[in-house]
């Protein structure tokens, strides 16, 4: 019998198994140089500030953030595709996907702090760009993106500071020798 009259559930065109596929890509590219937990040594020797969140605390908060992020990216992807903004979303959401992929080979791979603040700094604004759009478009996609703009802030805090005051050995600069070169100078 055909069914011209009834009324057929349109399938979202990204499920969630699109989603786990983006979020398995980026983590393997991320663990590729250094494993899952980095050099941790490397993290550890440095000199962070007071507000600088635990080592433990860095695994479960960024496997909450990327299930928010790809559930917010699922919800930006199914929207219409004539949707304004549509696809300036996707294109902001794919390139946050991949600051954080490059992360720990910048890092941990190549033991910069520096190269590290700027990508933390990059993520901050291109997750903030994220977010705003979004907000337009998807209060849902918003409200899942929110979580991970709040932990960028602070992400971006520490990792800054941490480049200003550590030795940066992939660049060779080390700051603190730098200050002590110039008092003996004097």
């Amino acid at each position: 019998m055909i069914k011209l009259f009834t009324k057929q559930k349109r399938q979202p065109r990204y499920g969630w198994w699109h989603a786990a596929l983006i979020g398995i890509a980026a983590n393997a590219v991320s663990a590729a140089p250094a494993g899952y937990n980095g050099d941790e040594a490397f993290y550890n020797d440095f000199t962070k500030p007071d507000v600088s969140p635990p080592d433990w605390s860095f695994a479960p908060v960024w496997l909450f953030n990327n299930v928010t992020s790809l559930y917010a990216g699922m919800r930006l992807a199914n929207l219409p595709r004539a949707t304004p903004g549509r696809t300036t979303s996707l294109w902001l959401e794919g390139i946050g996907w991949g600051l954080s992929a490059s992360f720990s080979p910048l890092y941990f791979g190549l033991k910069s702090p520096v190269l590290g603040a700027v990508n933390t700094l990059a993520g901050l604004g291109v997750g903030a760009a994220s977010l705003g759009l979004a907000s337009r478009l998807d209060r849902k996609a918003a409200l899942a993106l929110s979580p991970r703009i709040a932990w960028l802030l602070l992400a971006t805090y520490v990792s800054v500071s941490v480049a200003a005051i550590n030795r940066d050995e992939y660049f060779g600069y080390d700051p603190l020798s730098e200050r002590s070169d110039k008092k003996s100078n004097d």
